[in-house]
């Protein structure tokens, strides 16, 4: 395990080291990305390792940090995991940048610094799965972070970019502070290894725990994207480069997922039923905001942003069901709460993947990001726009994908809650259900808006008119995660198993995953509900075949037929007919009116003869957010007004520093003088 080990920080090293001298051109972009994916091939390598041993590694460096335990790394099987999710989503991501990064070749953007970022991010998120003392942790989260940024603010003569890259910074290092405090509570002054953190947790007073769990949901919920605290995520992922958007937005925000997980599950060994309370409300309230601003954008990658928010509230759903239920010392419900959690996560990886490389494709072809300035683009880009059907579809919840075996494993991990003697916990556990019921219809109804505004009717613009296919690579990478989420989505028989390994005995969860029926079928604990995914793609296959053999054996007119379609009387059909994103968002936004408060300006501009003839209409309509208005644009006034009163101590003088500084020691000597007691 050690060679792999090394194979992976030297193979992100090469990647990084070749971008830095020269990352130009095809040779040079590829051999970038080959570095990369060898690193994410070592890394799932030593994952799958860890897992089929069911034996952690170990590795470390104590000269390298000689006062804080060491550079100390332990791989056990909720980290395996999380690195093998790293690769499967870094692998399409960097076979999909050595052909989309062709663009910035003429200037606009450094390749070298795109380059070097890349290969450290993903190193660095996989180290974070490693580290087994708090100094490691926080230096490679910290990395994570700062490598994040840089490839964010990669378009950086672009101002929506730099603002992106302020409100990530901003946010990531607010929860960094809080992630240090939650950690120098849990060291409580011991020497910071996560074995001494274990040992020592129980010790811990309740108020103390508290407090650790309060402190780590804020720090690990800001880099997952929970609402409020998801500002940042559809402003910087839109921002960054499409394969670093795919890789942002399906693996990053998952590192947020694993560090609770670690701190809670891991380092403190669970907590009160209050704890997965907050998890599942704080899931359930981002699922549902996350769709619905998902589904009023007409900017196709911010709506796969807000998507982001979405579906990491489905995993802090099935985190905080998990949470509940190992409280009430319900430990199967428990175990399959966290599996569908950990499924999700991988799914999510997949299919978001995906549908953001889809989303670059686009803009590669139409150089907009605006929906209402595409249209018909199945015609031109047709393996685009089989690849992004297939991700929506697999979004949606939709058999035979993945993401419809993780969300029904998630409705049938919360329905046992229903049922517990806690009238308020049941009552949420009802709740929780109703919300992702409602959100997985409110994400079907915005992938048909995503895909078919994008790629179905006519061009709406010239750009969209005389779009082309990208470079190979980028097809490649799509194919490569449609595979996947084919393969997660009719073979979960062999994903359970190696699920149930990475949750076992972590809070006194059992070793067991759900049972397996025939090695087809997954079946929940105590017989509750029982489905094949296989068997229903098996299935699927078999009536479109018949469809197809009745259809040949009929003998039906087989000679295409050209007509024009039926329009009212319309001499001709324009792109003005059609359907726009707004349009097809607008019966939602009457309904959730309360919540998107939208503001309306309307200009006619008449005929100077008649006011019955209409020359023109400009209708504008902008939604309002409640977390920007409320929440962050007064926290930013306060922090703008102490910022300026600060500014009047930095006078320039000399003096009057000398002044500030014999202040200082004067307090502190009346504070060493006076007797306390």
């Amino acid at each position: 395990m050690q060679i792999l080990l090394l194979l992976l920080i030297s193979a992100y090293g090469f990647g990084a080291l070749v971008a830095l001298i020269s990352g130009r051109g095809a040779l040079g972009r590829g051999l970038v990305a080959l570095g990369a994916v060898m690193g994410a091939t070592a890394g799932i390598a030593l994952g799958a390792s860890v897992l089929i041993s069911n034996t952690p590694f170990e590795w470390s460096l104590p000269a390298l940090l000689p006062l804080a335990g060491g550079f100390a790394l332990r791989l056990d099987a909720l980290g395996a995991f999380f690195l093998i999710l790293i690769g499967a989503g870094a692998i399409p991501a960097a076979i999909y940048g050595a052909g989309y990064s062709a663009i910035y070749e003429d200037g606009r953007a450094s390749l070298r610094l795109l380059g070097v970022m890349f290969n450290l991010f993903v190193l660095a998120m996989s180290l974070v799965t490693m580290a087994n003392n708090i100094l490691t942790f926080l230096l490679m989260w910290e990395a994570m972070s700062l490598t994040s940024y840089f490839l964010v603010i990669t378009e950086g003569r672009e101002a929506s970019a730099v603002r992106a890259g302020l409100w990530y910074a901003a946010m990531t290092h607010a929860g960094l502070l809080m992630l240090l405090a939650a950690f120098l509570l849990l060291a409580n002054g011991g020497s910071g290894a996560f074995g001494d953190l274990r040992a020592s947790a129980a010790a811990l007073s309740p108020a103390i725990r508290n407090l650790i769990f309060v402190l780590a949901f804020l720090g690990f919920g800001s880099k997952a994207g929970l609402v409020p605290l998801h500002i940042w995520l559809p402003r910087a992922h839109p921002a960054a480069p499409s394969h670093v958007s795919a890789l942002m937005s399906g693996v990053m925000i998952k590192i947020g997922v694993y560090g609770l997980l670690r701190v809670a599950l891991d380092l403190l060994g669970g907590g009160p039923t209050w704890w997965g309370v907050i998890l599942l409300l704080a899931g359930a309230v981002s699922a549902v905001v996350g769709i619905l601003y998902a589904l009023m954008e007409n900017d196709l990658k911010r709506l796969l942003a807000y998507s982001s928010v979405e579906n990491i509230g489905i995993i802090f759903i099935g985190v905080g069901a998990g949470f509940v239920f190992g409280a009430r010392g319900l430990a199967a419900a428990s175990a399959l709460a966290f599996i569908a959690a950990l499924y999700h996560a991988l799914n999510h990886a997949a299919f978001k993947g995906l549908l953001f490389m889809g989303a670059g494709a686009v803009l590669h072809a139409t150089h907009t990001r605006d929906m209402n300035r595409m249209g018909g683009l199945i015609k031109p880009l047709p393996w685009t726009a089989l690849f992004f059907l297939v991700g929506s579809v697999a979004i949606a919840g939709l058999p035979p994908l993945n993401g419809f075996v993780s969300e029904w494993l998630l409705f049938q991990s919360l329905l046992p809650g229903v049922n517990l003697p806690q009238p308020v916990v049941a009552a949420l556990m009802m709740i929780a259900v109703g919300m992702l019921a409602l959100t997985s219809g409110l994400a079907a109804a915005g992938f048909v808006k995503a895909f078919g505004i994008t790629f179905l009717a006519i061009p709406r613009s010239t750009e969209a008119a005389h779009a082309h296919e990208g470079p190979v690579a980028m097809r490649l990478s799509m194919a490569l995660s449609t595979l996947l989420c084919l393969g997660l989505g009719v073979l979960p028989f062999l994903v359970m198993p190696v699920l149930g390994r990475v949750i076992a005995g972590l809070d006194g969860l059992p070793a067991e995953a759900p049972t397996l029926a025939l090695g087809l079928a997954l079946q929940t604990p105590n017989d509750f509900a029982q489905i094949s995914p296989t068997l229903a793609a098996l299935a699927l296959l078999v009536v479109l075949g018949l469809t197809a053999f009745v259809l040949g054996m009929s003998r039906f007119n087989r000679r295409v037929r050209v007509s024009a379609s039926w329009g009212c009387g319309r001499i001709g059909q324009t792109p003005r007919m059609e359907y726009t994103a707004t349009a097809f968002a607008e019966p939602l936004r009457r309904v959730f009116a309360e919540l998107y408060r939208p503001t309306k300006e309307l200009t006619i501009d008449f005929h100077p003869e008649s006011k019955y003839f209409v020359q023109a209409i400009d209708y504008k309509t902008e939604i309002r957010s409640w977390f920007e208005e409320f929440i962050y644009h007064p926290l930013v006034n306060v922090i703008s007004w102490v910022s300026k009163q600060v500014r009047r101590v930095q006078s320039g003088s000399l003096h009057g520093y000398l002044v500030y500084l014999f202040i200082v020691l004067m307090f502190m000597l009346c504070a060493l003088l006076l007797p306390w007691k």
